[in-house]
């Protein structure tokens, strides 16, 4: 079975060089896990950074049945950012292989519990605030433990929202600026 491997750029030209450099340094990954099924590849030029070399930005996702990882790096040139990405991907396989060989603890492998975002993108044409993006996915019962995991794996910075098996609430786990984790615990009242 072939990857599937899909290139976007935004706010950049993607020529011939750089779209046969990702297909084959991308389609390479299929060794490192064979569940993968396809691979999207998100370059984008991004004027207003920072820093000079905060420009290029490269975005790895792949996805199979019941997973999905995701890297993201920033460079001064295309070509390190797509390098650098897809080490940390291949570094994301291997620490997703190892927990899904090792094991829960409770009979369920990593696959079974993984979040498989859904998304759906609309456009709303008032002035004021309005709602520009919509995300749908599933949620799948998990501990604070595990939400952990699954939010390094995702390769998310700021929060992760799952479902709590322990209390069967939905909770957001989010990262705290000392580098600890917070838990929001909803109520209804």
């Amino acid at each position: 079975m072939t990857l599937d491997v899909e290139i976007y750029g935004r706010n950049m030209e993607i020529t011939d060089r750089i779209s046969d450099y990702v297909e084959k340094k991308v389609s390479k990954l299929d060794r490192y896990l064979s569940g993968i099924e396809e691979a999207r590849v998100d370059l984008s030029y991004i004027q207003s950074a920072r820093s000079a070399s905060d420009r290029q930005v490269a975005q790895i996702t792949v996805s199979g049945k019941g997973f999905i990882l995701r890297a993201e790096e920033r460079s001064d040139d295309i070509i390190a950012a797509i390098d650098i990405a897809i080490d940390k991907i291949q570094r994301r396989i291997e620490r997703y292989k190892g927990k899904r060989y090792r094991g829960r603890g409770d009979g369920r492998s990593a696959s079974e519990v993984v979040v498989s975002p859904i998304e759906d993108e609309e456009e709303s044409g008032d002035l004021g605030p309005a709602i520009v993006r919509r995300k749908h996915f599933m949620l799948s019962p998990m501990d604070e433990f595990e939400a952990l995991e699954q939010m390094e794996l995702l390769g998310h910075q700021s929060f992760f929202i799952f479902y709590n098996a322990n209390t069967n609430n939905i909770n957001v786990l989010y990262r705290r600026r000392d580098g600890n984790f917070g838990l929001i615990e909803p109520e209804i009242g």
